[in-house]
């Protein structure tokens, strides 16, 4: 009996099949057999036989998912499925069952070695995977370019590596949080990796110059998230109920929300749907402008359209075979849902166009959900769930001090002659509790450069809606200016001409001063990361669109300076901290984990602020509302149990993964003292962000009603140029260009990246 009904699958490209399938399974049989992969028994258990083979039918997948491959190239994209899920039935025997973690290590390593980024293979191989990869990277890598071979093999080694985590959480008995496991799964179920082998089947890369671009990269996670959430979904019965996998979505979503199996299926299939429809909205609204906007040969144009025309055709062919292969739940599916059959029964267009139809008609009341929101919702007060201090408070002892020069910088930036904030507005702020939380050991001046961070980020994070609310192009203007005031090579700014830029410029000169060209770059990146986040609300904000779940999770850390505060702490460890370790799944866990409680803590804080007094559409609790379809009770629930699942997920990597990540990597002590004082820096960031959310009055009632709906508020009298030397004498509130070399006064001058410890903004 099948644990679950299987949904209504939104659908809105047909499935068609390639006409060289026989080969191809003749081919893959032949090939199989010749690789030890059928019939021969490994560490004493034969992993599959030939019944095996033909009634998984990988030929079938790879017809249906490659219809326009040409017969070698299907053969060759066959083979490499075969290997894939051999790979994972042989991982599931030797490993899974056994939870034999150690030996697992070792087998992994060595499939990297057959892996090489340049070169041939020198290792021999000794089992049917490293054979299999030995031959299919052979007829593979060659004929691709080097930016592709990069992406190719990373997101092949993600697929190998991260079959630890799944089974670390099986031997744990421990279910990943759903932020976590989206995450997790795209590294260990492929999907990333078959979208590289599209490119390849159809001959069809994607350009360098934006391989690595927000557009192409919410499609390659779109896709790659619908193909597991789908995957999920049929496999749910084998996974669970036979192989005692925890790694399934259905079993995330029915633990976390506390929910019937049918009804957390029924989720799943509606984030699975949110996911495609984020992917045809950023095809149609985003890739052409991206080709704009980076110069893109018509030729690239082709290639990436067709090669967004082969991730549509994977996910309808994806779904069709699914429908058929007896490795999943699918009983009576195509009866119930007139699905065509590949052999007798009606298979013409008619068909496919009238499930199609079905399937967009069921979906329709989700999709006109994330567009019918309307702004400035009347709330009134609103009770939130108890949110206590994650961990122990310290406030940093210079507090005092910088509270009594609170208007000190945003007076001579010019912040306060911008009709955004007056100073009341910033009192009731309070950014240096913030900063004396989020910083309790800094000295004076690490504390002042860390408040004056906060300050910017936050004021700039009012002035964009504020500003720009119906005007994205002067948006994307002022947000490419900005980037001038960041030289990563040691070149003079322009003179800056608002107080966004004089700001800027004056924290840049005292953050950057001692980094390398390296470092700037990587942390210009990630300002650069925030502010384009803003840019991507106020995109959303003109169409009245709620984001899709995991697009805003994943775009909120960046709006909310998340990323800004891990490469930070990043750069200030790498001069102890072995590269490969900055990189690991454990330090992964422990930035995002902490990025992810700030952020959720904040949506809940400001949550009417924003909803009911700016008309926004980024906060957490209305995307679960939308998403969920639930009351604003349960969304507020359901946020506040998110933030405490990555908080449980935080202390899990602190405490589980790093004496893990010690033992893996031999660390020394003095490399061992950097990590484990690196997660202290992010508890104390959680917990200085919680308290200043507690204690200051940005989110109070009181507070709201004095500043007023957006729009409408009272706007401050500028400053006199007596009052402000910064203002030009017209008294427009644009700064003039800066002195040379005297910005401002030199009690804030630079103080390294040391000092810059972390600068977070708040909503």
């Amino acid at each position: 009996m099948q644990p679950f009904v299987l949904p209504e699958f939104y659908l809105s490209y047909p499935a068609r099949l390639n006409p060289h399938l026989d080969g191809a399974r003749k081919h893959s049989k032949a090939w199989a057999y010749s690789m030890d992969m059928i019939d021969v028994p490994q560490h004493g258990t034969v992993i599959w036989d030939e019944h095996d083979l033909d009634s998984h039918d990988y030929a079938l997948l790879c017809s249906y998912t490659h219809p326009d491959a040409a017969p070698r190239e299907l053969d060759l994209v066959t083979d490499w499925y075969v290997w894939v899920f051999y790979f994972d039935d042989h991982f599931l025997e030797l490993f899974k069952r056994t939870g034999d973690i150690e030996h697992a290590r070792s087998y992994l390593d060595r499939i990297g070695l057959f892996m090489p980024a340049e070169g041939e293979i020198t290792e021999t191989p000794e089992n049917p995977v490293e054979r299999g990869l030995t031959d299919l990277w052979n007829r593979t890598v060659p004929h691709r370019s080097p930016g592709w071979r990069r992406r190719f093999r990373e997101s092949t080694r993600n697929l190998l590596d991260e079959s630890l985590w799944e089974l670390a959480n099986i031997n744990e008995s421990r279910i990943a949080n759903p932020i976590e496991y989206v995450a997790m799964r795209r590294k260990v179920g492929g999907a990333p990796w078959s979208a590289n082998l599209i490119e390849h089947s159809l001959d069809a890369e994607v350009p360098d110059e934006i391989a690595a671009k927000r557009p192409m990269e919410v499609l390659r996670d779109c896709f790659a998230d619908a193909v597991h959430l789908r995957n999920d979904l049929f496999s749910y019965q084998r996974e669970v109920e036979d192989e005692g996998e925890l790694s399934n979505s259905v079993l995330v979503f029915e633990k976390f929300l506390g929910c019937t199996t049918q009804e957390a299926a029924d989720a799943v299939n509606d984030l699975l749907t949110s996911r495609l429809h984020q992917f045809e909205h950023t095809a149609v609204t985003e890739v052409p402008a991206l080709f704009e906007e980076n110069g893109v040969e018509p030729v690239g144009r082709a290639e990436t359209f067709a090669y967004v025309k082969g991730l549509q055709d994977w996910q309808s062919g994806g779904h069709e075979w699914h429908l058929r292969s007896s490795r999943y739940m699918n009983e009576g599916a195509l009866d119930s849902r007139g699905g065509p059959e590949l052999l007798g029964g009606p298979t013409g267009l008619g068909t496919s166009a009238a499930r199609i139809f079905r399937s967009v008609a069921t979906t329709a009341p989700q999709r006109a959900r994330s567009f019918s929101h309307q702004p400035f919702e009347q709330l009134g007060p609103v009770t939130l769930p108890a949110l206590p201090l994650p961990f122990p408070l310290r406030l940093n002892p210079h507090l005092a001090a910088e509270h009594e020069k609170l208007t000190d910088w945003p007076q001579l930036t010019g912040i306060l002659s911008e009709p955004i904030w007056d100073e009341r507005r910033l009192r009731a702020t309070d950014i240096p509790l913030a900063a004396a939380g989020i910083c309790p050991d800094a000295t004076p001046e690490q504390l002042s450069l860390t408040s004056d961070w906060l300050t910017w980020g936050t004021y700039a994070d009012d002035y964009y809606p504020e500003v720009f609310a119906h005007d994205l192009p002067a948006a994307k203007l002022t947000t490419e200016r900005l980037k001038l005031f960041m030289p990563t090579d040691g070149s003079p700014p322009p003179p800056p001409l608002t107080a966004l830029e004089t700001g800027l410029a004056d924290l840049w000169q005292r953050t950057t001063a001692s980094m390398t060209p390296a470092e700037r770059k990587t942390f210009r990146r990630t300002v650069e990361d925030m502010t384009g986040a803003w840019v991507w609300e106020l995109a959303n904000q003109a169409q009245n669109r709620i984001p899709d779940p995991i697009d805003y999770v994943e775009m909120r850390r960046q709006a909310f300076g998340s990323d800004m505060v891990a490469s930070i702490c990043r750069l200030a460890t790498s001069r102890t901290v072995p590269p490969e370790v900055q990189r690991n799944r454990t330090i992964e866990a422990l930035e995002d984990s902490a990025a992810d409680y700030s952020w959720l803590v904040n949506d809940l804080f400001s949550y009417r602020k924003e909803i009911e007094y700016e008309g926004e559409l980024h906060n957490a609790v209305l995307v679960v509302r939308s998403f969920l379809d639930v009351d604003q009770d349960r969304a507020l629930r359901i946020v506040a149990d998110l933030a405490e699942a990555r908080l449980a997920e935080f202390r899990h990597a602190a405490d589980v993964g790093l004496p893990g990540l010690f033992a893996d990597y031999n660390l020394d002590a003095e490399a061992q003292d950097a990590l484990t004082e690196y997660a202290n820096v992010l508890k104390n960031m959680m917990t200085g962000i919680v308290n200043w959310h507690h204690e200051c009055a940005r989110y109070t009632d009181e507070e709201l009603a004095r500043v007023g709906v957006r729009g409408t508020r009272p706007q401050p009298e500028p400053s006199s140029p007596a009052e402000n030397p910064l203002l030009h004498p017209d008294c427009t509130g644009t700064p003039p260009p800066p002195p040379e070399a005297a910005l401002l006064p030199r009690r804030y001058g630079p103080t390294g990246l040391g000092t810059a410890s972390l600068h977070l903004p708040a909503h």
